[in-house]
């Protein structure tokens, strides 16, 4: 039978137990917060993530220090962060790609993202746009698929690599019109660019930021945005769906998660913040610059949008049986 004496000091180290992590909670931040950006300095996620975390520092009172490690896609600083601890010093500014995608097309995979990252808030959304060589003798989208049907196999498109949103767009077009074009994979957008006016390639889903000012100088010509109606960041571009292929989308978007296991009351805090940043005007000018529409969403609601959009593209990649080194 204990004593009282040990029956006292067992309750004192349960309530210790219990304490110290909410008053650890209601210190945090007491340290700088890393942020992992799986992508490399001057990328679209790593652009906005700066004009968020320079917002957050400063509500939080603490460093907010942006961290890029990009590779395999985003995978690598993805599955760092699932692996960080859940101590909410260490979160993940990231694309679609590492979250919905990655599980269908890596067979190794080293984390899961609907059970190691815990959502915080969707950021911001953008189209992708259709660009097609500016010389090439079509004006629309319903031009192009005619030409690309007379000629199968005959025009390239280009991508920044395989199962990427550029990819899985394109493949998926492919298929919704019947169509055959082939996949060229390039390091990034500026490549693509070039390969479209030098004509070594005909066309490409690329983001907006990056294609717009080569259309602007008549080097490109803009055929269809990917959301599902009009975007007010291009409201004069048709959308794929509505030039005949009702149904199509393929968006853009960035969010920002932590580990799994984090304490609710700081993914909460978090969340909050977040929603006051992004709505306030000068942040959603800036975004809104980089041809992104802010959003701003609760935890639960981005959960729901990454299972969604995972069954979507898993659906896209199996009929197109799209793989990493395909």
């Amino acid at each position: 039978m204990p004593t009282r004496r040990q029956s006292l000091q067992a309750l004192l180290a349960t309530a210790a137990a219990v304490t110290f992590p909410a008053l650890a909670n209601d210190t945090w931040p007491a340290r700088p917060i890393r942020m992992i950006v799986p992508f490399p300095p001057g990328s679209s996620p790593d652009l906005i993530a700066r004009i968020v975390t320079e917002k957050l520092a400063q509500v939080l009172g603490q460093p907010v220090v942006i961290e890029n490690r990009p590779g395999a896609g985003g995978n690598i600083g993805t599955g760092l962060v699932a692996k960080a601890a859940p101590d909410g010093y260490t979160l993940l500014f990231t694309i679609n790609g590492p979250l919905v995608t990655a599980p269908s097309l890596y067979r190794n995979l080293s984390y899961d993202p609907m059970k190691q990252l815990a959502p915080v808030t969707l950021v911001a959304t953008s189209p992708n746009v259709l660009v097609v060589d500016a010389r090439l003798p079509v004006h629309n989208l319903r031009e192009f698929v005619a030409l690309a049907k007379s000629k199968p196999g005959a025009l390239n498109y280009g991508s920044v690599g395989n199962g990427s949103a550029a990819h899985l767009a394109m493949e998926q077009l492919k298929a919704m019109a019947g169509i055959d074009l082939e996949h060229v994979p390039y390091p990034g957008f500026p490549q693509i660019t070039t390969a479209i006016v030098g004509g070594q390639i005909q066309a490409g889903f690329m983001v907006p930021a990056i294609a717009m000012p080569m259309v602007n100088a008549g080097k490109l010509r803009l055929l269809a945005v990917t959301t599902t109606g009009r975007t007010a960041l291009l409201p004069a571009v048709p959308t794929v769906a509505e030039s005949g292929y009702p149904g199509f989308e393929a968006i853009s978007w960035q969010a920002i998660l932590a580990p799994a296991g984090t304490p609710a009351s700081i993914v909460d805090r978090l969340y909050r913040e977040l929603v006051k940043i992004i709505g306030s005007e000068d942040v959603r000018e800036r975004m809104r610059a980089q041809y992104f529409s802010p959003a701003g969403t609760a935890p639960a609601s981005l959960r729901q949008m990454m299972a969604l959009e995972k069954a979507r593209w898993e659906r896209v990649i199996r009929a197109a049986g799209v793989r990493p080194e395909n």
